[in-house]
């Protein structure tokens, strides 16, 4: 597909990749709905995106964002889900000092699939509903994976999320070809994102220097990737790492 012609819903568009994103969407000619649970930053961009705030984890709130989005935009035929948070901590641990055995907490497990899985997999089904019951064709969605999915100490639940969506890309490119409608992943590595510019320093110095590219990567580096899959009309049901050759 032609940028231009992207009628696109992106999620968790307030700040970091998602907001850069929906920015270069944006400046490509495509029609953005972005949507985030940040209403102040997604206030912060720019004229001519539609935005409105989204829980994704909430099935009735991505059901109206759906319905607002076509009709401000209308049309849908595009999503990219972005929107994700983070709650690390070792599924087990002993303090060093006390002796004493800790677990993650439930409410940590359930927040990230809440989000990451359970919201991101609403966002399509609702999505791609909506481009079936209009007949719109064709039609892409995008998920955003993370090079995590093969697994990070201290990130089961992250890990459990990305894993499942880079899964569920495959699945779902063999559901919804039937409407229609691609289905592609991209798993970054370590970007420069509020998300990671608020680790402990000792453990991001760390990873970067594990990055062969040797830097950080951008969202400009992701957004490419994104591109090139909206572009691409042969390709789905893929993912694509932008890691900078880094293995976790």
């Amino acid at each position: 597909m032609e940028l231009r012609e992207l009628k696109v819903i992106v999620t968790g568009g307030a700040q970091g990749m998602g907001a850069h994103f929906a920015r270069r969407l944006a400046e490509a000619g495509a029609q953005v709905a972005a949507g985030d649970v940040n209403e102040a930053a997604l206030a912060g961009l720019p004229q001519g995106i539609h935005r409105r705030r989204l829980d994704v984890s909430d099935e009735a709130d991505v059901r109206a964002f759906v319905a607002w989005a076509a009709g401000a935009m209308g049309g849908l035929n595009a999503l990219v889900n972005n929107a994700g948070i983070i709650r690390d901590g070792l599924l087990v641990k002993k303090d060093r000092a006390t002796g004493e055995v800790t677990t993650l907490p439930r409410a940590d497990w359930d927040a990230v699939l809440g989000v990451n899985l359970t919201g991101a997999t609403l966002m399509a089904r609702e999505t791609v509903a909506a481009m079936a019951r209009a007949g719109t064709r064709p039609g892409v969605v995008v998920n955003l994976s993370s090079i995590a999915r093969h697994g990070n100490r201290g990130q089961s639940n992250y890990v459990a999320a990305k894993a499942a969506l880079a899964a569920n890309t495959v699945t779902w490119a063999r559901e919804f070809a039937a409407f229609g409608v691609r289905v592609g992943a991209i798993a970054p590595g370590m970007i420069e994102t509020p998300m990671t510019q608020g680790m402990n320093q000792k453990a991001r110095d760390a990873l970067v220097a594990m990055i062969p590219a040797g830097r950080i990567g951008l969202p400009e580096d992701v957004w490419r990737a994104l591109r090139f899959i909206f572009e691409c009309d042969y390709f789905t049901g893929r993912c694509v790492d932008v890691d900078g050759g880094l293995s976790m």
